[in-house]
């Protein structure tokens, strides 16, 4: 097992966790109440025999022993429902704090920085949102509540005993010694397992959702063995630290049942004679059987619940990191724009992703309102970066950025993202029906109007070709479709949401020709009456473009017309039209 970091119980990280029941405030105090009721509750049963042994039976009296019978049948049912209420009720207050943690997780991350997933694996993310928030129930049902129920029911049980017979006591605690140390010993080790538990799971998450996603790049390079020896590597580590739990598990358990035997044969040695002597009444001696099941089943299941606490804060410490993560866009502006006019303007915009690499170099340029801006470079030059920065998905370090005169960042986020709308060459398609994918379920967006957008478009006849039309069931990422149908509807996505500025990121690069002339005129709608920029590799998207920008390293190099930019000798942008739009023109 490798060498994990043992986990430190810390009170401030339990307040936090409870402080999540603060809507379920009754339903926790209810739980409290029943686990300190129960406590007294369930040692009155043994107590009760011993009366019934030393006072009604020997003394011969029936008509007593049947009052005595009754109460003791009273106190089961009792006993029963009111456990039942606990039990319920914990497993009620754990699900119902997940559900709005979870919901709080996933909103969270949704609204963090893209720079985030940069270096975030998503199955680091999913483990979060999903296996750690419900180790997170366990606090509930199986952890704080629990243990607080079990230590009252020890210390009433111990309570009783000594009142009872305090020297049958002391003989039965003889052996107590031995299970305090098979205790600390185990809830030491499994504590240190499941850490590693935890982790071994997290990284299987992020492993399987890679491979998922990237399937088809798996079976092109046939790397199906290679990719399956990996995950048996990880798997095998996942088993081991499962395994090493168990281990623990299947020593201690059977520890404590041979210690709780050796407390009961010393009690039945001592205890029979002193029976004898009268110095212990034999109603005592039936009774403390039961005592010490009572008393060595809370010990055993102690550590158990006290280790399944601990990877529960444990798994709360990481939702809470994740949670605490302050990587969002600032969303201090006021400005909440109806419509834009889309005059947009670059000035001395510089930007790194890590703060010190810098891969925008004082990038100069403006748009006018409804005119398209051409934006071509080579791989790596900064045009996808220039459009990421212009959606307000990274903040720049350097710099100004303006659409209709004020900085993006005096805008409001949601209603300055409202009036753009995005078109990449990776379209990406949600499982659920064309319908909801182009609309992503704002039910403000009729199907009419999606209906319309379609028709202006020329998606509508290939859309109504599918089976089921609007309502076809898209699989996920749009696998069932052809990259040309996937493009025709993020289109219509962007259509539908009538924004006044228009991004296309490549759209066309992986466009047959056949398809290609569908979606030219797709984007001649698009862009009509509309400030656009396009990032392109085909002279046939450029050609709609009134400007053109051409970056290189990061620079803007030249900027201008097409007809202009081409007579520059020995220009960037002459050179890439001569390597790639040349045959095409």
């Amino acid at each position: 097992m490798s060498k994990q970091a043992v986990p430190k119980f810390r009170m401030s990280l339990l307040g936090r966790v409870i402080a999540l029941t603060k809507p379920y405030r009754t339903l926790f105090i209810s739980t409290g109440v029943l686990a300190v009721v129960l406590a007294p509750l369930s040692i009155v049963r043994p107590y009760l025999i011993k009366v019934m042994v030393d006072d009604y039976i020997f003394q011969y009296n029936l008509s007593g022993l049947a009052r005595m019978s009754l109460l003791l049948v009273v106190l089961l049912l009792a006993e029963a429902l009111l456990q039942y209420l606990f039990q319920y009720g914990t497993v009620i207050l754990g699900q119902s704090v997940v559900k709005d943690l979870r919901q709080r997780v996933f909103q969270h991350i949704t609204n963090l920085r893209l720079s985030y997933f940069d270096h975030t694996p998503i199955g680091t993310s999913t483990t979060r949102a999903i296996n750690d928030i419900q180790a997170i129930n366990s606090i509930f049902s199986e952890g704080i509540i629990t243990i607080v129920a079990d230590i009252l029911a020890l210390i009433a049980v111990l309570g009783v005993m000594l009142y009872t017979s305090w020297k049958l006591t002391l003989v039965c605690m003889v052996t107590l010694p031995f299970l305090a140390v098979a205790a600390y010993i185990f809830q030491k080790k499994v504590k240190a397992s499941f850490q590693v538990v935890r982790t071994q799971i997290a990284r299987m998450n992020a492993f399987v959702q890679e491979r998922l996603t990237g399937m088809r790049i798996v079976q092109i390079f046939n790397a199906e063995a290679q990719e399956a020896h990996k995950f048996r590597h990880i798997n095998r580590e996942y088993t081991k630290a499962n395994l090493d739990a168990i281990l623990y598990y299947a020593v201690f358990f059977p520890a404590v049942e041979i210690i709780a035997a050796a407390s009961l044969g010393l009690m039945v040695w001592w205890g029979a004679g002193r029976v004898l002597s009268n110095e212990v009444t034999l109603g005592a001696l039936i009774a403390f059987p039961l005592y010490i099941s009572m008393l060595f089943r809370p010990v055993r299941m102690l550590a158990d619940k006290f280790n399944t606490l601990q990877m529960g804060l444990v798994a709360s410490e990481r939702v809470f990191t994740l949670l605490d993560r302050k990587e969002f866009i600032q969303n201090t502006g006021r400005l909440t724009p109806q419509k834009f006019q889309g005059d947009i303007e670059f000035e001395h915009v510089s930007f790194a992703y890590n703060d010190t690499d810098y891969v925008l170099h004082d990038v100069n340029f403006c748009v006018k309102a409804g005119q398209t801006l051409a934006v071509v470079g080579g791989t790596g030059s900064g045009k996808s970066t220039t459009i990421s920065l212009l959606m307000r998905f990274y903040d720049i370090q350097q710099g100004c950025i303006k659409v209709d005169g004020h900085d993006i960042r005096k805008y409001e986020l949601h209603a300055y993202r409202r009036r753009l709308a995005l078109v990449l060459q990776d379209v990406f398609l949600f499982s659920g029906s064309v319908m909801e994918n182009i609309t992503l379920r704002d039910t403000s967006i009729t199907r009419e109007q999606v209906i319309d957008a379609a028709k202006m478009i020329g998606a509508h006849e290939f859309i109504e070709r599918l089976p089921g039309g609007y309502d076809y069931q898209v699989m996920e990422r749009g696998a069932t479709l052809s990259m040309g149908q996937r493009q025709l509807i993020s289109f219509v996505r962007a259509l539908v949401f009538n924004p006044d500025i228009l991004i296309l990121d490549e759209a066309t690069s992986s466009i047959d020709p056949e398809t290609e002339s569908v979606i030219q005129f797709a984007i001649e709608m698009l862009i009509a009456k509309r400030t656009s920029i396009i990032i392109a590799h085909r002279l046939s998207t450029i050609r709609h473009a009134d400007q053109v920008l051409v970056f290189d390293k990061g620079k803007v190099v030249e900027y201008g017309a097409h007809e202009e930019l081409v007579q520059i000798e020995n220009g960037v942008y002459r050179r890439l039209y001569e390597m790639q739009f040349l045959e095409l023109a």
